[in-house]
């Protein structure tokens, strides 16, 4: 049909016939393809299969920085308290460790001066000395006077006692328990040093222990 008979029928009311549709557009219910042939909606059901939202502020598995600081101050704390009870626990091993050594340097020495004693019971002298931070007194005879301020003898204290004992034995307890030694005179000394060594020099009673 020529492009003038055409429009006189148009012109006459005649309308076109309808194209035949193609196959791919009778199926029912399939998407528009969209350019590079993705379908439509595919952008937003990309962002919703992505990771999960997060809420401002807020990251996972943070703590609050007040309840961490809590926990620190806590932590910190107990470390204190357990570095304080070990301390506790060793003063106390070495106190008892060295109460042990004091006990076994006594039964040593005790058996080291057993039977060789010169204390003498009816003896009228007394020789004063500074022990322990007081002053104390054995009694001795003219001759262990002399003895004792010329270094030859010299006292020991053991269980509560004054042991007068020859300077052998003195230096033999300056090995095995040096704190049980009272009275060592270094007879090279001078007088001065040892004012207590005159024999007429008494100390009234109220100030010996």
């Amino acid at each position: 049909m020529s492009d003038s008979l055409r429009d006189q029928l148009l012109g006459l009311g005649f309308k076109p016939s309808p194209k035949p549709e193609r196959p791919q557009d009778r199926k029912s219910g399939a998407p528009q393809a969209r350019p590079h042939g993705k379908p439509a909606g595919g952008r937003q059901q990309e962002r919703a299969a992505g990771k999960p939202q997060q809420r401002s502020g807020h990251k996972p598995g943070a703590r609050p920085a007040g309840r961490r600081d809590e926990m620190d101050l806590a932590k910190a704390y107990a470390l204190r308290a357990q570095r304080e009870k070990d301390e506790r626990i060793a003063a106390e091993a070495a106190k008892q460790e060295e109460a042990r050594k004091r006990r076994e340097a006594r039964a040593k020495l005790a058996e080291l001066v057993k039977d060789k004693v010169l204390n003498v019971a009816d003896a009228d002298i007394a020789r004063h000395f500074p022990y322990g931070g007081k002053i104390k007194r054995i009694y001795v005879t003219a001759e262990q006077l002399k003895a004792l301020n010329a270094g030859e003898l010299g006292v020991l204290q053991l269980d509560g006692r004054y042991l007068l004992v020859s300077a052998e034995l003195v230096a033999q307890a300056q090995e095995i328990f040096p704190a049980a030694i009272a009275l060592k005179v270094d007879p090279d000394a001078p007088a001065e040093d040892d004012p207590y060594a005159d024999p007429k020099y008494q100390v009234p009673d109220d100030l010996v222990w």
